[in-house]
């Protein structure tokens, strides 16, 4: 009765959330949502980690009702959970202001030892306590046992003297104890700040031999010690057995739910304002955002991408974000002060917590870093694009163009393995044109994508004879009507490639280039679309200050980046790495 949900509609939007952290434990999760009443029968159950089933080996927010978030890489789903109250907090501040609070559920996460000692629900825990999130209760099953054997071969960490430093409620119980449970959450909806239940439990309790083994964690207890437990809890030896009473029991998580939404939705009529701003947040309307236009002078992408957001926040009200830190180096920080979100430096929960905000239902959020720290996000990117989450992120000096600081800090291999994710959409735009429209592309994709953008300065394009479509990916931005030469490039490399043309053109070298923002998209289109863009009889060169591997999809040569980069001034490091008009050239002429 503490769990507010409604398993006719798993949408409703004033659910409690619940987060199972440990993935791991999905046929728990499976049990549940079947006896509440979600569309996942006995069948389903049988079926449990069989292809296209219902019921994957971990809990996938795509195959299953009632699942809010894919979980399963530990620490991921606890993160989710501070997403999650944080965009419940959002919500409340935007549609609790008419006649009855609309917005006041909480979000229950359950987790293990093993999220505790993942350093993203370390950095989400933190974030949750400084910003008080008190609709977010944890319930950590302290059973003391990893896959390896007990706790204390690895971990031996005061966990509530932790979360009290955190800024935590921290209650301690028996998990085995009913009346403890009920009291601890009962106490924890009523508390100040996040709530930490620290449930002390035995792993297999029950089970006939087997009960605080290790080797239960992750594997059956086989059919014999199964056949024993059941006997030792007097209970029936009928798989798959549900006694009348349970079912019944259960299955009022129907009619309640069914209640509470009739009686939230009544609420909701009353209030005309909050009905109208819900109705906008889910339907975003993307033809009402007014881009920024930008004038002939060179600036840099991270800050056409600045107005760009601005002019997105404007138009729709469930857009906001933040960044690791960098707000004024990204250039990510929004007019409306209510809807920048300070993660501090904290990569990894900031896309995790993102994500979550993404499915909460109301909103689209970003998140932002230099590209180079993406590698911390990695984790939670996978999981974005397997969720299909609308989340957006924003990496910045996006390449040796960061100069001075080095190749500690400039991105070398990391483009190449955003486009191997799939499900994932990397934008690099030449300038703000271009940054613009591939905007007006990603947020129309039921999917997440990358923006990455340049520290430097770079030339407006000119896009009055441009053929092709942006929205596919990559375009025909400067044609030859017989090319023996094609350029393909991206970001920065655009204008060099532009300026290799009008070489090879003195030397009677017919050449096209061809930008592609979004190689990608690129990749989903068709021979013909393929073919009017990149002429099939010219020799095909990639020109990019990445590793650049994928192009030989497309290109016969790339000239990409082998090694790390250096510290120097940028000019200096373009020519050493031989991303010049005239190394271009060269290559080109080499070629032919």
């Amino acid at each position: 009765f503490h769990y507010r949900h409604n398993p006719n509609n798993p949408s409703w939007l004033k659910r409690d959330r619940l987060v199972f952290s440990g993935g791991h434990g999905s046929a728990l999760v499976y049990s549940l949502l079947h006896l509440w009443g979600y569309d996942l029968s006995i069948d389903d159950l049988k079926n449990f980690r069989q292809f296209d089933s219902k019921t994957p080996g971990h809990p996938e927010c795509t195959h299953t009702a009632g699942v809010e978030v894919t979980t399963g890489p530990l620490g991921q789903g606890l993160a989710n959970a501070v997403g999650f109250a944080l965009a419940s907090r959002h919500a409340a501040r935007l549609l609790n202001g008419g006649n009855a609070p609309l917005i006041d559920h909480k979000v229950w996460c359950f987790c293990g030892d093993g999220d505790m000692m993942e350093g993203v629900g370390y950095e989400a825990c933190s974030l949750a306590g400084h910003l008080g999130l008190n609709n977010l209760i944890v319930f950590y099953d302290s059973n003391d046992i990893t896959i390896d054997g007990n706790l204390n071969l690895s971990f031996s960490e005061d966990i509530p003297a932790r979360f009290r430093a955190q800024k935590w409620n921290v209650i301690t119980i028996d998990a085995h104890n009913f009346d403890e449970l009920n009291g601890a959450f009962e106490a924890a909806k009523t508390a100040a700040q996040p709530t930490l239940i620290v449930a002390k439990s035995v792993i297999a309790k029950g089970a006939a031999t087997m009960e605080g083994s290790h080797t239960t964690h992750g594997a059956p207890l086989g059919s014999a010690e199964i056949a024993a437990s059941k006997a030792k809890a007097l209970w029936s030896d009928q798989p798959f057995f549900v006694p009348d009473e349970a079912r019944a029991w259960f299955g009022g998580a129907v009619e309640r739910g069914d209640l509470n939404e009739r009686e939230w939705n009544a609420k909701v009529e009353a209030n005309p304002e909050q009905k109208s701003l819900i109705y906008q947040l889910q339907h975003p309307d993307f033809e009402a955002i007014e881009y920024p236009e930008f004038d002939q002078k060179p600036i840099a992408t991270r800050s056409t991408n600045h107005a760009i957001l601005q002019s997105i926040a404007a138009a729709l009200p469930g857009f906001l974000g933040g960044s690791a830190d960098l707000a004024s180096s990204n250039k990510t920080l929004l007019t409306d002060s209510e809807r920048n979100i300070f993660f501090g430096i904290r990569e990894h929960a900031m896309a995790a917590i993102t994500n979550a905000i993404a499915m909460y239902g109301l909103f689209i959020p970003f998140n932002a870093t230099f590209f180079v720290f993406s590698d911390y996000l990695k984790p939670a990117i996978r999981t974005a694009a397997l969720m299909s989450a609308k989340n957006i992120f924003i990496w910045t000096h996006d390449s040796i163009g960061v100069g001075e600081d080095g190749a500690t800090h400039q991105p070398i291999e990391h483009i190449s393995s955003y486009r191997a994710l799939p499900n994932f959409y990397l934008f690099r735009p030449a300038d703000g044109w271009e940054n613009a429209a591939c905007w007006q592309v990603a947020l129309e994709l039921d999917a997440p994508s990358g923006f990455v953008l340049s520290r430097q300065n770079l030339p407006a394009l000119d896009i009055s004879s441009i053929s092709g479509d942006i929205e596919r990916g990559a375009y025909l931005l400067s044609r030859a009507k017989h090319p023996k030469i094609t350029l393909l490039a991206s970001g920065s490399e655009v204008a060099l490639a532009l300026a290799a043309k009008e070489q090879l053109q003195k030397s009677r070298i017919e050449t096209s280039v061809v930008s592609v923002p979004c190689f990608d998209l690129l990749c989903e289109q068709d021979d013909a679309y393929i073919d009017s863009i990149i002429a099939p009889e010219s020799i095909v060169i990639a020109v990019e200050a990445a590793s650049g591997t994928e192009w030989f999809r497309f290109a016969d040569a790339v000239i990409g980046m082998e090694t790390f980069g250096a510290s120097a001034p940028t000019e200096k490091l373009f020519e050493h790495f031989g991303f010049t008009p005239e190394h271009i050239v060269s290559v080109a002429k080499g070629l032919l």
